[in-house]
């Protein structure tokens, strides 16, 4: 049974049909990359221009000359009521919806038409297979969150069983929780791990204080896939070296798919397929190759809702070595995560206060920014930037899911700010830790 396949045409994603365009993209010579490229972006944008109300007064005209005209878009654009957004002919129930993390502290909805999802999942299928791994039929064991009210937890759980996932949730990572870790992987037969970079690294260290390595315990393991955060080469060779695996980079986003992944000759190939990738200067030029800028993103086939020149929030270095066909990650640079570390000893990656600013994102856009910064081991202080004080419902909403998905007995202070401070790189970290 090709379970990953059943499980996106249970959800009516053309998952057929987009491993039918993928590989006919594919199978594009280099000498003609070029003029592809070109034909998708005019026609992305011709599109939206002709049904997106939203993205054609974005643009302030009816057609462009050459893609330098075309602005860039930021997350801030598209902090407004997603209806607004949409395309003509497309609403919320014949589009996929999804929310950001959050990660970069500026969250909001977004739509994907059903064929430009189902392209995404393809190009993930596709990079696994550089790996040998085949998502109708390997076991993945997955370092994620996970919803903790019923009707999510159960929804999450059956998505997770239908696509060969096993959860180990993060809300926890202390020494008896990770036991219980090992636990499973004595017991089956997993082929690969998939998570956050500070989760699994976590774990790894686990695992070297019990002076084990972990493809001895599970020896179906194959491959280890961290995401969503910057991973570190010492910290790269650290699970390799307990793991007794490869460790892969993985670089993606919600709202765009696959970004990059690594294959085994250690190079972090940006998706070209689907995603036309930029690295631009301050005045949205773009660098040479090998010099740092923007990571702006166009997603070629998305006609539900534009995210065409998307400044994403991250900086990068594209590789000399590039080619228009094979564009080359040299460097991504921020996206890291601390540590939250709690009275009770319980340790908790940063990344869980994705699944707390999940529960205060609003579709009208009324949040703008937030920050969280622990202050000590029982406080932390919330900075936002919205149109309104934080209400008292809303506050005690907050503190819920805190609660929930961090911890008891926390203090927590609320500031709303006009503007939040940003590192050099502009870039805006979710969460900082002074301990």
């Amino acid at each position: 049974m090709d379970w990953f396949k059943l499980s996106l045409q249970l959800n009516k994603f053309p998952i057929n049909r987009a491993h039918k365009a993928l590989q006919e993209i594919q199978k594009i010579p280099e000498n003609g990359y070029e003029n592809y490229i070109a034909r998708s972006q005019k026609e992305i944008v011709a599109f939206h221009l002709k049904n997106n109300p939203f993205y054609k007064d974005f643009f302030g005209k009816n057609d462009f000359k050459n893609w330098a005209e075309v602005p860039v878009m930021s997350k801030s654009h598209l902090q407004q009521q997603l209806q607004n957004r949409l395309s003509n002919g497309f609403s919320k129930t014949s589009a996929y919806i999804g929310k950001t993390s959050g990660s970069s502290g500026t969250p909001f909805v977004f739509a994907k038409d059903k064929f430009a999802h189902a392209l995404s999942w393809a190009g993930f299928h596709d990079r696994y297979h550089w790996h040998d791994i085949d998502l109708n039929k390997s076991l993945q064991a997955r370092f994620y969150g996970i919803p903790l009210d019923f009707y999510g937890n159960f929804q999450e759980r059956i998505k997770d069983r239908i696509s060969l996932r096993r959860r180990f949730p993060i809300f926890d990572l202390s020494e008896q929780k990770m036991e219980k870790f090992l636990k499973r992987f004595q017991k089956s037969n997993f082929s690969y791990i998939n998570g956050y970079t500070s989760a699994v690294l976590l774990f790894a260290k686990f695992i070297k204080n019990k002076n084990l390595i972990l493809k001895d315990v599970c020896p179906y393991l194959k491959l280890c896939i961290v995401t969503s955060e910057r991973l570190f080469e010492e910290d790269k060779n650290l699970m390799e070296s307990v793991f007794g695996v490869p460790v892969i980079n993985e670089y993606g986003a919600s709202e765009v798919g696959l970004i990059a992944f690594e294959n085994k000759e250690k190079e972090w190939i940006l998706n070209s397929e689907d995603l036309f990738i930029e690295i631009l200067d301050k005045n949205n030029n773009p660098v040479p190759n090998g010099i740092e800028g923007r990571i702006v993103i166009t997603s070629l086939y998305n006609k539900a809702h534009p995210m065409i020149r998307y400044d994403i929030g991250d900086t990068g270095i594209l590789s000399k070595k590039s080619t228009v066909k094979k564009p080359i990650l040299e460097k991504l640079i921020g996206r890291t995560s601390d540590i939250a570390k709690l009275p009770d000893g319980k340790v908790v990656p940063g990344l869980t206060f994705y699944y707390v600013t999940k529960s205060i994102i609003e579709d009208n856009g009324s949040i703008k920014e937030f920050v969280i910064n622990q202050n000590t081991p029982d406080s932390f202080k919330i900075e936002y930037v919205s149109e309104l004080n934080f209400s008292e419902i809303q506050k005690q909403k907050i503190l819920q899911a805190i609660k929930t998905y961090v911890g008891k007995d926390l203090k927590v202070d609320f500031e709303r700010k006009n503007m939040l401070r940003r590192s050099k790189s502009g870039k805006l970290k979710q969460f900082t830790s002074d301990l």
